[in-house]
This record gives C-alpha cells, structure tokens and sequence, in this order.
C-alpha cells in the first residue's frame, strides 16, 4: 500500500497534467496507483489486475 506522501505526489502530477478535467484526474490516479501497487508486488500491471480479480472471486 502506498504512503500518504505518495499518493500526495500522484495526485499533484496527474492534477498538473489534466487541471480542468476532475473525472479524467481520477483515471489517471486510480492506474497510477494499481501500477505503483503492482511494482512494489514484482508484478505487471495486467498480472496484478488479474490476481485482484482471482481475490475478489475467492472472498464470495
């Protein structure tokens, strides 16, 4: 999980990058985010969306 400094610093860069457009900032944070997420587990980002998903399905 990332730190709140980190977060801090994505939302700062995305907000800088797309200023008037607060729907597409959210996008862009959420990748952002699952991408950094996937890189701190040694996976790829596609890979780390599927074992999401394979978690998601185990909890129900």
């Amino acid at each position: 999980m990332l730190g709140k400094e980190e977060l801090e610093k994505i939302k700062k860069e995305i907000e800088s990058e797309f200023p008037n457009d607060f729907a597409l900032q959210q996008i862009h944070i959420a990748r952002k985010i699952i991408a950094k997420e996937a890189e701190m587990k040694g996976l790829s980002y596609f890979d780390y969306i599927k074992l999401s998903i394979e978690d998601m399905k185990a909890v129900q």
